[in-house]
C-alpha cells in the first residue's frame, strides 16, 4: 500500500529480458533507507518487490502480466522513475491509498504550462474513465493527483511547480506512455452495486 507521495526521483540502470519476465536495476538514494530484500518499492506506479539490493541500487522482477498492464516494459537504461516506499500505519497518508496495481496506461495528448501550473491531458480507454469523477483521486506514474475534468477518452490534472520538479512528469513529452491506477473505492462501490 502507498499513498502517490513520491519520496524521490531514480533511474534505471539496465533492464535484462528473461523471456517472460523483466529483471529491472534502479539506482536511488532514499527508498533504500530501510528496504531490506521482500520490501515493496512502488516503481512509477508499480508495486515491485526488492529481489536484490546494493547500497545505491536494487533490483526487481517484473512479471508478464506487469509488462502487458503498464510502461515498464518499454523502460531503458537512463529512463527516469518515481519511487515510494510501502505506507507506514503510524504516518500521514498525504496522499490517497494507492495499492500500487496499475489498470493500465495513458497515453500524454497535450502539455499546457502556465506561470504556476501545468495542465496535462491525458488519453485513457474508456474502460478506465468508467471509475473516475471530476475532482476524484488518480494515480499518474505512481504521483497521487486531483482529476480537473474527465470525459469518456481522457482525463486532466493540474500539476503545481514541486509535482513538475520532484517527480518524472516535469519531464514527460506528448506522446509518452504513463501508468494509470483509478481509485480503488470505486472499483469496490461497482463490485458491491452489481451484488
Amino acid at each position: 500500500m502507498f499513498t502517490g507521495i513520491v519520496e524521490e526521483k531514480g533511474t534505471v540502470e539496465s533492464v535484462v529480458d528473461l523471456g517472460d519476465a523483466l529483471r529491472v536495476r534502479i539506482a536511488a538514494d532514499d527508498v533504500l533507507a530501510d528496504s531490506a530484500l521482500g520490501a515493496s518499492i512502488s516503481v512509477n506506479g508499480i508495486c515491485l518487490t526488492v529481489a536484490d539490493r546494493g547500497d545505491s541500487w536494487f533490483e526487481a522482477d517484473v512479471m508478464a502480466e506487469t509488462m502487458r498492464r503498464t510502461s515498464l516494459s518499454q523502460a531503458t537504461a537512463g529512463t527516469a522513475v518515481n519511487l515510494e516506499r510501502a505506507a507506514r500505519v503510524d504516518s500521514r497518508l498525504g496522499g490517497h491509498i494507492v495499492q500500487g496495481h496499475v489498470d493500465g496506461t495513458g497515453v500524454i495528448a497535450s502539455i499546457e504550462p502556465s506561470d504556476q501550473w501545468t495542465v496535462m491531458r491525458i488519453d485513457v480507454p474508456a474502460d478506465l474513465t468508467a471509475y473516475m469523477v471530476e475532482k476524484g483521486s488518480i494515480t499518474v506514474d505512481g504521483v497521487s493527483l486531483t482529476i480537473v475534468s474527465v470525459t469518456d477518452d481522457h482525463f486532466t490534472i493540474s500539476l503545481i511547480p514541486t509535482t513538475l520538479a520532484e517527480t518524472n512528469l516535469g519531464t514527460r513529452q506528448v506522446g509518452d506512455v504513463v501508468n494509470i491506477e483509478v481509485d480503488v473505492l470505486a472499483k469496490y462501490v461497482e463490485k458491491l452495486m452489481q451484488r
